[in-house]
């Protein structure tokens, strides 16, 4: 399900809150889903030259900061989204005046 399907759907006002509070919930665990699978290809492309049974400690050290880098940018970025959301009008409010 996307944000879109919820969007649409708390539009309507007779969905029944339980179903509208059990997709959200659902949406957010498939967005961290997503974020993890994004996370965790990116950090394997940069930091994985060659597998093998154990990992070096540069390959290690390597996947550390990547996955810091990664959470430390998307806060980054949700907190800059927020922000922006924040200073500007809600299309939808202006229309319904």
């Amino acid at each position: 399900m996307d944000s879109s399907f919820s969007s649409s759907a708390a539009g309507l006002g007779a969905v029944d809150p339980q179903l509208q509070h059990f997709i959200e919930v659902e949406t957010q665990k498939q967005r961290f889903q997503q974020l993890v699978h994004q996370m965790t290809e990116l950090c394997w492309e940069k930091c994985m030259d060659k597998p093998g049974p154990k990992l070096d400690s540069r390959a290690e050290a390597c996947f550390v900061n990547c996955v810091e880098r990664f959470i430390d940018t998307s806060q980054f970025i949700l907190n800059r989204l927020e922000q922006t959301q924040k200073s500007k009008p809600v299309f939808s409010e202006s229309l319904s005046d």
